[in-house]
């Protein structure tokens, strides 16, 4: 039985949805993290995992008080509204951060990892012989995704739902970011861009009386895609907190080794200081999709150069985001203690 939340301890919850929701979007970083270190990440997990066979039959039976319960459909409800929302709004404000000073951005967000890696290695006291491995596993893995090269664009509906399935590791696997599987796999501005932009306005549309999107046939392809992307993300949510509640129950210890070594590796995903390689044809021009959107080849990291103010800015933000996560982790503690003086009154 779940603990009663207060007004308050619901409504962060949908911030930390907000904060999710806008982490999944970024290439290199994990809404996972997001939960980790919000201390919410295996209710989570354990709450996916109660979407089974049960749950559908006290749905289909009636019984939605007992639905509602089981499935702890309050904590779900909330934090995947936060993520709606985020898809709407923060995200779209982030896709304005990004094209106007990514360098800040990254550098938030290196600084809010680098505080993950601190908030869950200063309570992880099982480094022995048979945890080591697996954190030294999840390094290398982790440092081994930020040098892979990027497909191509794949609309093939198939393949969009497989695209679903991985992206949403990003949510239950802190550490691996869905949105840079994305790029990888060739289908980030499909998906998280175009679709979701698509989406925005046909529902803009529709709030004002025009329906006119039913007969562009383009519209229609891309919402076709982002049906099947998103059956597919459902899909793979479930499928893997299954497992995870699993590997949670019985190697708790050897998991937390392999995600702190594995968002360690991450790091180099997100490093700040680095410039955005788009595709190119043999002449030097620039190759652009089927929306004219540059084509994200990879990221070409360099060092900073310390003389100048912006690289000085950078570092600012650094700390900022460092400062996102140990603010993350006292609130953390004040509701822990008070949940433990509610217990024992």
């Amino acid at each position: 039985m779940h603990q009663p939340r207060s007004f308050l301890d619901n409504f962060f919850l949908v911030i930390k949805g907000l904060c999710m929701g806008a982490a999944n979007k970024v290439p290199g970083v994990s809404g996972g993290i997001v939960a980790f270190v919000g201390g919410f990440y295996e209710e989570f997990i354990y709450s996916l995992q109660k979407l089974n066979s049960k749950a559908l039959k006290l749905l289909f039976n009636g019984r939605f008080k007992s639905f509602y319960q089981y499935t702890n459909a309050q904590f779900l409800g909330l934090l995947i509204f936060g993520m709606l929302v985020s898809y709407f709004s923060v995200s779209r404000i982030l896709d304005y951060f990004l094209d106007q000073n990514e360098l800040f951005v990254w550098a938030t967000f290196f600084g809010m990892i680098l505080g993950s890696i601190y908030y869950i290695a200063k309570d992880y006291d099982s480094w022995n012989q048979r945890t080591i491995p697996f954190g030294i596993l999840g390094l290398i893995i982790g440092i081994s995704i930020s040098f892979l090269s990027p497909a191509r664009e794949n609309d093939n509906l198939f393949f969009i739902f497989f695209c679903g399935i991985i992206s949403v590791s990003g949510m239950t696997l802190p550490g691996l970011s869905g949105s840079f599987i994305l790029i990888l796999l060739g289908n980030y501005v499909l998906l998280l861009v175009d679709s979701v932009n698509a989406l925005y306005d046909t529902f803009s549309e529709v709030f004002s009386g025009d329906f006119g999107f039913l007969k562009n046939a383009e519209r229609m392809q891309t919402l076709k895609i982002l049906a099947v992307f998103t059956l597919g993300s459902a899909t793979g949510l479930v499928t893997f907190s299954h497992l995870l509640s699993y590997v949670l129950k019985h190697y708790k210890a050897m998991t937390t080794a392999a995600i702190l070594g594995f968002i360690t590796g991450s790091l180099g995903v997100v490093w700040p200081w680095k410039r955005t390689m788009y595709k190119m044809d043999d002449l030097g021009n620039l190759i652009l999709d089927s929306n004219g959107d540059k084509i994200v080849l990879n990221y070409q990291r360099y060092f900073p150069h310390f003389g100048d103010s912006e690289t000085w800015w950078a570092v600012l933000f650094v700390v900022m985001g460092i400062l996102v996560l140990l603010l993350l982790d006292w609130y953390g503690k004040n509701r822990k203690e008070r949940e433990q003086v509610r217990t024992t009154r």
